[in-house]
């Protein structure tokens, strides 16, 4: 059984905006101005409180421009079906914009609401095959389609002398996709990733 959404903003006024319509998924407690902002704790920066675990019932067809997702979708247990409805709000040439902690971050496992692992090669299970990389992966677990327009492998430390050659590293695996590749085969636990980020639109 679904939980009704708490609308805190008449939505359909929003949309009907002339301006962008940008969503912001599990927005936490901060409030970037111009978004309608969503997540699961009713805080006082939250425009709808809504478990997305269910689904954007409450958001038409083509109706976002963008969609913005930070250190969110490690925590979704039904991961496919949120993709389904990020690429059914999106506009036609709407862009979500996406982070997700890589697998060999060690930080990763202290967070026990996280649920699931991303790798270099997640996303492109929603591609069709002949627009993959060299390296293919199954596009036949769901019909979501998307079209990746960047995705970049982010390297970071806490450790301020560390982390300018974090930065330096990744700016060079992230030059062609296969350093990236054999960065992740080889390479990941040696020098762990911070993170994925991932600009796609509906394909």
């Amino acid at each position: 059984m679904q939980t009704q959404p708490l609308m805190k903003i008449d939505v359909k006024k929003v949309l009907s905006s002339p301006d962008p319509i940008i969503i912001e998924l599990g927005c936490g407690k901060t409030k970037r101005q111009g978004r309608i902002t969503i997540d699961k704790v009713d805080l006082p920066g939250v425009d709808i409180v809504a478990d997305i675990e269910e689904g954007l019932a409450f958001l038409p067809d083509h109706s976002a421009d963008e969609i913005h997702c930070r250190s969110v979708l490690e925590h979704i247990e039904n991961f496919e079906n949120l993709m389904a409805e990020m690429v059914r709000v999106l506009k036609t040439n709407g862009v979500a914009y996406i982070f997700v902690p890589h697998f060999s971050n060690p930080f990763y496992y202290s967070d026990y609401t996280h649920k699931r692992f991303f790798g270099l090669y997640t996303f492109y299970y929603f591609v069709n095959s002949e627009d993959q990389p060299r390296r293919k992966v199954p596009d036949y677990y769901t019909q979501t389609r998307i079209k990746i327009l960047s995705l970049r492998l982010v390297f970071r430390s806490s450790f301020k002398l560390i982390n300018p050659f974090k930065k330096l590293f990744g700016w060079f695996i992230n030059r062609h996709p296969l350093f990236q590749q054999y960065y992740e085969e080889n390479l990941c636990y040696l020098m762990p990733c911070h993170g994925i980020e991932i600009v796609f639109k509906p394909g």
